[in-house]
């Protein structure tokens, strides 16, 4: 009898450690399950956040760009960093203007041929940032249409050499990262390029291939410009631009530009900017969401890239 009352309570402390496991795993189910719900709901809540500042960036362009004409310029509303907190959570956008830096994609002409004006631009910018002259040779071929290497550059057979293999592009570019696919670009000069360069042309269709706004340009690329403009210069017209952005080229006397300079900057430099990139960021408890927007404002605004993560 004693021998079966003992078996009787081992058998009953298993059962009740087992069903203890069975209840916490339970209840741990539960939390993960709901936990997971809870994220995903803060996740969507998060996205709807970032899309919305996103079209209200848009809008915000929109409303400052109508009601000036002749300049963009960083003090601008559009310039100012938005914020905003309430009991659902946090948004925050940023704009900032594509039109300020040098188009990669007007190195090449429709023709095939070399734009001189961005080629010097380059040119002039990779002395700055220590990019090895011949590289630009290699971003050419990558643009181009044909096959036909250039001296020190690349077409598709050398690409398709490498491994893993892949072809040249052969057309305009989409992005800036795609610089680390060509010949010669490390990720460290691209990350160097970056602040300076775009894929998108302020103006189409312009005959010199650029058209850098020198109100939002950064110093690099307003020395860039052209030969003649000096550190001492570009310093100048960051000043000159901070009292009162500069409506024409012509203004540019104000900052000791000589005219001969202003006048052959008509070419590839404009006082404003039609291409912007917006930043907006959703917070929602640990859940945050960005969307990163291109777009050009004029006239209808077009959405040239949409990156959602």
């Amino acid at each position: 009898m004693k021998g079966e009352k003992g078996f009787a309570l081992v058998l009953t402390l298993v059962v009740t450690a087992l069903l203890v496991a069975a209840a916490v795993e339970l209840i741990h189910q539960v939390y993960v399950d709901t936990s997971l719900n809870r994220s995903f709901r803060d996740g969507q809540q998060a996205s709807l956040l970032a899309e919305s500042g996103a079209y209200g960036g848009i809008r915000l362009l929109r409303m400052v760009l109508s009601g000036q004409s002749g300049y963009t310029s960083l003090s601008d509303k559009w310039a100012v960093p938005f914020k905003q907190e309430d009991e659902t959570g946090r948004i925050e956008i940023t704009i900032s203007e594509e039109s300020g830096r040098i188009n990669l994609n007007g190195l090449v002409q429709q023709t095939g041929e070399f734009d001189p004006y961005t080629l010097g631009m380059l040119q002039r910018l990779g002395t700055q940032v220590q990019i090895p002259e011949g590289t630009w040779n290699a971003l050419a071929d990558w643009i181009d249409s044909d096959d036909l290497p250039r001296a020190g550059g690349a077409e598709s057979s050398y690409y398709k050499s490498l491994n893993p293999p892949y072809s040249a592009h052969n057309g305009k570019m989409t992005t800036v990262n795609e610089l680390s696919l060509v010949k010669g670009f490390t990720s460290d000069m691209v990350a160097k390029l970056g602040p300076f360069v775009t894929v998108y042309a302020n103006q189409p269709g312009t005959i010199a291939g650029q058209s850098v706004n020198v109100n939002t340009a950064p110093k690099e690329v307003l020395m860039a410009l052209d030969s003649r403009i000096d550190s001492r210069t570009a310093d100048r017209i960051i000043d000159e631009r901070k009292v009162a952005p500069f409506k024409s080229i012509g203004e540019l006397s104000r900052a000791g530009v000589d005219s001969q300079v202003a006048s052959s900057l008509t070419l590839i430099a404009r006082t404003n900017g039609m291409v912007f990139r917006i930043t907006a960021r959703g917070f929602v408890k640990d859940a945050a969401r960005t969307v990163k927007a291109v777009v050009r404002v004029d006239g209808t605004p077009a959405i040239l890239s949409w990156q959602e993560y």
